[in-house]
């Protein structure tokens, strides 16, 4: 792996003030390229070992929607590591601010391993990285990440298939309740090799009274064909 392609390099060289400015707005932004076709491929194929995983989640007998998902144990492959890595500091303004905006305490120090001390001192010491995969007419149900009461407030997703050639449908989609208002929605596309940084539970809007809390919820729409893989890059653990 070359410094091109390496993730911490692709990471750094995003843009990060517009990123930031679309977090801000509309709780979501889309990355560019961050994986290379093969590096995907690569995460794809770890499905099916098993050895890999801590538990395999049927989304269908949950009532979560329909398809499958696996948490990665703490033995994370090197690249899903590295982008965790990567991401942690480049996010972590993003979540003092918002803090701040809301009035909430702002409990995240300067390294991911410090965070992920904390969250195992607290009890959340279950690896929550996820694998996702689904098929045609598998969805996932508009939902929050919160695993316990230590929390961070952003998440990537990395889209490991070619939208329109590997599959069809399953967009990316997310709600917002705005303030004394209607929900608003919005759909994502996710490009091969592409992350979408997003809103675990909620984000800072603005009002006339100052900062409001915009509780927002994510999903997956429904797949109409082919096979559609994903990596979940979850910045807390779980109980």
């Amino acid at each position: 792996m070359n410094d091109t392609t390496h993730p911490a390099t692709r990471v750094a060289a995003q843009d990060w003030a517009a990123l930031t400015d679309d977090l801000d707005e509309y709780g979501n932004a889309l990355t560019g390229q961050l994986l290379t076709p093969e590096q995907c491929h690569r995460i794809a194929a770890l499905y099916d070992e098993d050895d890999r995983f801590r538990t395999t989640i049927d989304m269908a007998r949950h009532r979560f929607g329909s398809g499958q998902y696996r948490y990665f144990t703490h033995e994370l492959p090197d690249v899903v590591r590295e982008l965790r890595e990567a991401f942690y500091p480049r996010l972590l303004p993003v979540a003092r601010d918002w803090a701040e905006k809301l009035g909430r305490p702002a409990p995240w120090p300067d390294t991911l391993g410090e965070w992920m001390a904390m969250c195992h001192a607290a009890g959340q010491s279950k690896s929550a990285q996820i694998l996702l995969r689904y098929g045609p007419g598998d969805w996932n149900a508009l939902h929050r990440d919160v695993f316990g009461d230590m929390l961070f407030p952003l998440q990537v997703v990395i889209g490991l298939d070619t939208p329109g050639t590997d599959f069809t449908g399953g967009e990316f989609i997310m709600t917002e309740q705005r303030p004394r208002a209607q929900s608003r929605g919005s759909s994502t596309t996710l490009p091969q090799g592409h992350g979408l940084i997003f809103t675990t539970r909620d984000r800072p809007v603005a009002s006339k009274r100052g900062w409001s809390t915009g509780p927002m919820r994510h999903g997956v729409s429904t797949v109409r064909s082919g096979r559609r893989r994903t990596l979940g890059l979850v910045f807390h653990d779980a109980k």
